[in-house]
């Protein structure tokens, strides 16, 4: 009985929380920018954090239901348009068309804490997408307002060192989603000179890294991830540093997936190393392949990837019969290091083609691999398959053990996204003649 009764009390103060909450969205909508207005919205930010799993639901479904445009003012104003386009019916056009809640977002953010509160709000949006895909109009403006807040021109670069503070250290080690960082004596390694980490902030959120990516500096492009992450490897002298590598870029805020920052993370770090080392002659990367071994267990059809030259069809199939045989009928084998251990010059070759098939064909769909389209849609070329690049059990899962080093070439970055976005993926003449 007394527990019914503390379950009943919780639900009333429950059901009171969450009306009170729309109250104060509502007043914060019609007090405008003023004190109240301000006191009203800092009141809003610490109470949305205190909202459990069912009232987060409720209050979804309020901005989805309440807070959306009137049908018959939107269609008022577009028929004014039509009938007399001009500024004037156009601004009454898109003042109808806006939803409230993207006002309501907007004087939130405002506030101090409330762009982390934003954040968390849709957090707990992106969960509920798959299951209640009429909150997509919530979604799509919080996007919306998310890509206007976190453009470039408002982030701040910051190199991370080992005089960062400990917090934001803490957190580098935690998100990096590459390549795992082995305790502090590794973070230490991977911020000596010859190794470089940066990161993008936002001046509302400070020392909270959003992305940040890991750069190595070497005399050469490298071939494999693991020199670049040995914990007990010497640190080269500047003299030595003729490539920046990128190994690494990882997103530390899921807030804000599919908000676009690692394309302008790696072309703001390359300029800066740049001015900073003029002895650079290279910007490259050491990339996954994350798709690659789920691809080609599952038997595509190699003779329909798009944009094949004539004959290269047989050669894939040839190429992927020669690693079944060599695998013994098992090309899952190709996960285990065992069976690269017994690759011969030619079986290592097959693999090598199948692999540049994969990237150079299927990279402009929507199939593509996600790394891949990443660097290419950015600008990078696409330059080199290494084999045994990453033997770790992940490598080798994703992969059997290949890496690809993408080329960023700052003078032709805007013109191979260009090309990429119209089908074609720009490769070095090695891979063009495997091709």
């Amino acid at each position: 009985m007394l527990e019914d009764l503390r379950h009943a009390t919780a639900r009333r103060r429950a059901l009171w929380a969450s009306r009170r909450l729309l109250q104060d969205c509502r007043k914060l909508l019609s007090e405008g920018a003023g004190l109240n207005g301000m006191a009203v919205a800092s009141d809003l930010i610490d109470r949305i954090e205190d909202l459990d799993d069912e009232q987060l639901d409720a209050f979804f479904d309020w901005l989805a239901d309440e807070l959306s445009p009137d049908p018959k003012a939107v269609l008022q104003a577009a028929e004014a348009y039509a009938r007399k386009p001009g500024a004037p019916t156009l601004a009454a056009l898109t003042a109808a068309a806006e939803p409230p809640r993207q006002e309501l977002f907007r004087r939130i953010n405002r506030m101090p804490g409330g762009t982390a509160a934003l954040l968390r709000l849709r957090r707990a949006l992106l969960t509920r997408l798959a299951r209640r895909p009429q909150l997509g109009a919530i979604e799509a403006d919080l996007l919306h307002l998310l890509n206007s807040w976190f453009n470039p021109g408002f982030l701040q670069l910051r190199r991370v060192d080992w005089n960062s503070p400990a917090q934001f250290l803490e957190k580098i080690i935690h998100h990096e989603a590459v390549h795992e960082v082995d305790g502090w004596d590794d973070l230490r390694r991977r911020l000596l000179p010859d190794r470089r980490c940066f990161a993008f902030e936002h001046p509302q959120l400070k020392d909270e890294p959003l992305i940040f990516v890991e750069v190595a500096l070497v005399p050469e492009m490298p071939a494999a991830i693991a020199p670049l992450i040995d914990k007990t490897a010497l640190p080269l002298p500047p003299e030595r540093f003729r490539v920046a590598a990128f190994y690494g870029i990882s997103n530390c805020e899921p807030g804000l997936r599919g908000v676009s920052l690692g394309n302008f993370l790696i072309k703001t770090v390359a300029l800066q190393l740049q001015r900073e080392l003029p002895q650079l002659k290279r910007f490259c990367t050491l990339s996954p392949i994350p798709g690659f071994a789920r691809w080609l267990l599952g038997e595509p059809d190699l003779a329909a990837l798009p944009g094949l030259r004539r004959g290269v069809a047989e050669r894939l199939l040839a190429a992927r019969d020669r690693l079944v045989a060599a695998t013994g009928g098992e090309l899952g084998a190709l996960q285990g290091l065992p069976a690269h251990e017994r690759l011969d010059e030619a079986d290592a070759a097959a693999l090598k083609l199948l692999a540049a098939a994969y990237l150079a064909h299927l990279s402009p769909t929507p199939a593509g691999d996600p790394v891949a389209r990443f660097h290419l849609d950015n600008g990078a070329r696409l330059e080199r398959l290494n084999l045994r690049g990453n033997l770790s059990p992940p490598g080798l899962k994703q992969s059997f053990g290949l890496m690809v080093n993408y080329v960023y070439d700052l003078d032709k970055v805007e013109s191979n996204h260009g090309r990429f976005r119209a089908g074609e993926v720009v490769r070095s003449r090695e891979l063009g003649a495997v091709l």
